[in-house]
């Protein structure tokens, strides 16, 4: 059997609050496969984005161990100091957020190599050339040079996932990607995000309160109160795992 590219062990988190101590995330395992289009869904409020920062390690975990498997080395996310954390995530993984989080200031290429050049591993004509194919995959070229406040929220989504590739990462992970997007855009969104699967390899792990977008994954997971839910052939409810 292949490594997983992402393995999560006993993860919990618990945010400490005035009413008290809040547990997010109880005592997750799972795994996730290079090439996979992961869907994990849930209602508002059940762990899914807690799970998305665990995993690219913007948010520290209570216990437990996020493992990434790229390039050859095994790395443990939580393991690392905030700034191997930040050029880590720089080269292996990209996010896409609900609100796109594009700066205004900035033309939708300008958007786009800003990761670029923060890496340092383009120089500013091949991050342009880069950022113009990019634009190019996600099927809005022609707005190349225009403000963000001259284009529509699916096309800055567009412009969001473009910048999420920027530097070529093995993992993207989206965080409630078409929530604030009508149907039909939506429904251009997972077009690309199948394309980044099936014809560039990339893996991509995408949350979402819409339990009927759960057919559109290649697997999905569903998040219950902070655990991950199980279906029994008995039952076609989602039950939630008990681990001993």
């Amino acid at each position: 059997m292949d490594t997983p590219l992402i393995e999560i062990k006993n993860l919990s988190k618990t945010y400490s609050t005035a009413a008290g101590d809040f547990p997010a995330l109880k005592n997750i395992s799972m795994t996730v496969a290079k090439g996979e289009f992961l869907g994990v869904v849930g209602k508002s409020g059940a762990g899914k984005s807690t799970l998305l920062n665990m995993i690219n390690g913007v948010d520290e975990l209570t216990s437990g161990e996020v493992l990434v498997h790229t390039d050859g080395q095994r790395v443990s996310v939580h393991g690392m100091s905030e700034d191997e954390k930040a050029q880590w995530r720089g080269r292996t993984m990209g996010v896409v957020y609900q609100s796109f989080q594009l700066l205004p200031m900035l033309t939708l290429v300008e958007n786009i190599t800003l990761p670029m050049d923060l890496s340092g591993d383009f120089k500013p004509r091949q991050a342009r050339e880069r950022a113009i194919e990019l634009l190019r995959l996600v099927e809005i070229e022609e707005h190349a040079d225009k403000l963000p406040a001259f284009i529509s929220g699916g096309q800055q989504q567009r412009v969001a996932i473009a910048r999420a590739l920027a530097n070529d990462p093995d993992i993207l992970v989206a965080d409630e990607p078409t929530g604030s997007l009508d149907s039909v855009t939506a429904d251009h969104i997972f077009d690309v995000f199948s394309h980044l699967v099936s014809d560039r390899g990339k893996t991509i792990i995408m949350v979402t309160h819409d339990m009927g977008l759960k057919s559109r994954f290649t697997r999905s997971l569903t998040l219950v109160d902070g655990e991950l839910a199980v279906k029994t052939e008995a039952d076609d409810k989602p039950k939630r795992s008990r681990t001993k």
